[in-house]
């Protein structure tokens, strides 16, 4: 749909498909701008999380957008839908946008109110970077990194769609993610080459890598940390992680990452030179990628 779109607008789009638009303007910054909305029985159900966390889950999975771009927040601005049954929940929603906001020192501008059928939640974030990070930067030769550990989200949704109370870490990481801005920053400014923010799941957005760089990707999938309680395979499928994926010609020192922002930071994988997509292994074993998760499916 979203290439349909393009070729209909032809040359009054451009530079269409990373995690932000990066616009030029004066001085050495760049401009970084992304929106993001989560919609009810989209992105979230009412009865899954509190008012507040949703707030704050929808601001922090668009604030992921700077972080995947290397960029520096400068502000949110706020669209909301608000349907009737949700306004005495309002408070509380818009107290999790304002911790969102206070985690990644991106204050509230402005936005937009309406009234509707679903709640919608949509933000716009600004941002600045002197070299944004964009998916199509990785090269053969280059070394696959991740942040943090992966599976919570997609354990916690499982359990969620069977009527069962998740774990609490397995909660915590699907109601209260981390944009990884202070990371992002940090490996722009120590060699990485290109990134993504793990939305859609591993497998799916680093095939947004591969095909905007024109590269093959390859993960040892023994090597992705994992949550506790969580399967490599769990791990594969889980999306809405928010952790990063980024590449890199240089060793990256990783107890010093992790030693300043207290999650890990592992190499899994090596990009080659053959034909742009994902190859999985576990064990030397050949794995097949799972899809990506599509909105018009679900």
């Amino acid at each position: 749909m979203i290439r349909r779109m393009l070729e209909r607008w032809g040359p009054r789009a451009r530079r269409v498909g990373d995690d932000a638009a990066v616009i030029t303007g004066p001085g050495e910054r760049l401009l970084v701008v992304s929106t993001d909305t989560s919609v009810e029985n989209v992105h979230f159900r009412k009865d899954w999380l509190t008012p507040e966390e949703i707030g704050y889950r929808a601001a922090t999975a668009a604030l992921s957008d700077l972080a995947a771009m290397g960029a520096r927040p400068l502000g949110i601005l706020a669209a909301l839908t608000i349907p009737g049954h949700w306004r005495e929940s309002m408070d509380s929603i818009a107290d999790g946008i304002g911790d969102a906001a206070a985690s990644a020192n991106a204050p509230i501008l402005g936005g937009d109110m309406s009234g509707g059928t679903e709640l919608s939640l949509t933000f716009t974030v600004l941002g600045t970077a002197h070299a944004p990070l964009f998916r199509s930067g990785a090269r053969p030769g280059d070394k696959v990194y991740l942040t943090g550990r992966l599976g919570g989200p997609g354990a916690a949704l499982r359990s969620l769609e069977l009527g069962r109370e998740p774990r609490a870490l397995h909660r915590d990481r699907f109601a209260r993610p981390v944009a990884r801005i202070r990371e992002a920053v940090w490996l722009a400014g120590h060699g990485a080459t290109a990134a993504i923010d793990i939305s859609d799941g591993l497998a799916g957005d680093l095939g947004h890598v591969a095909a905007a760089s024109g590269a093959g990707i390859h993960v040892e999938l023994e090597r992705v940390p994992l949550v506790d309680g969580v399967s490599p395979s769990d791990a594969l499928r889980s999306g809405e992680e928010y952790e990063l994926i980024v590449t890199s010609p240089v060793d990256f020192d990783t107890a010093a990452f992790e030693s300043l922002f207290g999650v890990p930071l592992t190499e899994i994988g090596l990009v080659g030179d053959g034909s742009p997509g994902v190859s999985l292994t576990l064990g030397g074993e050949h794995v097949e990628a799972p899809p990506g998760y599509l909105h018009f499916k679900q």
